[in-house]
């Protein structure tokens, strides 16, 4: 497992955070107003990003995590080494249960967050996952 302390020298945590709120500027959020951006670095180097994506039937809003993944899979995959999550102030938002969940699926084994409490490994933020581990 990665030490929080070391990933924090080896992730560009300032690039991430920009590309965050580079993001959340295009989210589409005309009922709540809460834009969300969120980026990751994946273990090829490449970063990624999406924003939220609300719809007048509120459940079928897609959160920006949802977005992300799905540009995960169109660019070709791979594994998400670090997280950042914003808010429309550019402020570290926490990924929720569900979104948290979304991540683990996608996560490279040393993933880490830029949480509202610092850096965590994914394992610190879900502890104990659900994942495709158990199903085989």
């Amino acid at each position: 497992m990665t030490d929080p302390q070391t990933a924090e020298t080896a992730i560009p945590w300032d690039t991430l955070a920009a590309t965050a709120t580079e993001a959340m500027k295009r989210a589409y959020v005309p009922y709540s107003k809460f834009p969300v951006g969120v980026a990751a670095l994946l273990d090829d180097g490449r970063i990624i990003s999406g924003c939220n994506v609300e719809n007048a039937s509120y459940g079928l809003t897609l959160c920006a995590e949802c977005a992300l993944v799905s540009a995960l899979a169109m660019s070709g995959g791979g594994r998400i080494r670090a997280f950042s999550c914003v808010d429309g102030e550019g402020n570290t938002l926490m990924p929720c249960g569900r979104c948290r969940q979304l991540l683990y699926e996608f996560r490279a084994p040393d993933m880490v967050l830029m949480t509202v409490s610092g850096i965590r490994t994914m394992d610190e933020v879900l502890p104990d996952a659900f994942g495709p581990q158990h199903l085989t």
